[in-house]
Order: structure tokens, then sequence, then C-alpha cells
């Protein structure tokens, strides 16, 4: 079989053509499920834990968040959280004097080592507050860091 440059070019016309339909099919806009707008638009860090039904968490010293005392750039600050309890299912973030505190949730399945390695943009110093939801419960702890310059404009 003998392709011709005009059957090549054809061929590739088809498939940009394929593309662009196949990808107005996949409706991205429909992939936020777990998209929960009340927490990622709230201004405080208790209305977005509030919005996620975790404004009961109760303090816990299982919960392990490595972080810097201070950070020079706050554009990029290192979080580590580890979660020692057992039955671990998600870790959320909060950096509380952000404008807009969630950061995020990171679910684990059953058996995956409870950690998360996150690098957050910080505005100005602040508490990060890390809530874990285990065995049906919520569970809270909070880490000060320090911000020399900031990384929210400033």
């Amino acid at each position: 079989m003998q392709h011709t440059r005009r059957s090549v070019i054809k061929a590739g016309g088809a498939l940009g053509l394929l593309a662009a339909f196949g990808g107005a099919l996949l409706k991205p806009g429909q992939a936020h499920a777990a998209w929960n707008q009340g927490a990622f638009q709230a201004k405080s860090a208790m209305d977005a834990m509030r919005a996620l039904g975790m404004q009961n968490a109760e303090e816990s010293k299982d919960i392990v968040i490595r972080a810097p005392d201070i950070a020079e750039n706050g554009a990029v600050v290192p979080i580590d959280v580890t979660s020692n309890i057992p039955g671990t299912t998600s870790i959320s973030v909060f950096i509380e004097k952000n404008p807009f505190p969630y950061t995020g949730t990171f679910d684990f399945a059953a058996g995956a080592v409870p950690f998360v390695h996150l690098r957050a943009k910080m505005g100005e110093t602040s508490p990060v507050r890390v809530v874990v939801a285990a065995n049906g419960k919520f569970y809270t702890t909070a880490k000060e860091v320090k911000v020399t310059i900031g990384g929210c404009g400033g």
C-alpha cells in the first residue's frame, strides 16, 4: 500500500476533527464531582471546615506536621503531614491567614500510608491547620509558620 502526501494530510485532518469532537464529548466541567465550592470560597478556616462538616474536630497529637518554623519565601512553603491515627481516610490542609484558607483534601484507600507532601503559598505568617478523618471522626492539629517574604502578592 502506497501512502501519498495527500492521503496522509487527509488522515491527519480526520484525526484532528475526531479529537475536537471527542474532546467536546468528554465535558471536562463535569469532572469536578468532588468540588466543594463553599469550602474553596470560604474566607476563614473555620468557615471552610464548617462547609466540609469538620467543625467539631478534636485536638490530636497523632498528627505530625513538618514545615519550616521560618519560611524565607512564602511563595513555596514545603509541608509534610503524617497521620498516625489508625483508619485515616483523608487529610485536609488549611492555611488560616491566606485569603482562601482551604488548600485541599487528600483521600487514602484502606491500607495506604497517610502521608502528604505539598508546597503551599502563604501570604503571611499563619498557622497551618490539618484535619484528619478517621473512623468517622475528625482530628486536628496546627503549626505556626513564620513567613519573611509573602507569597500572595507580597
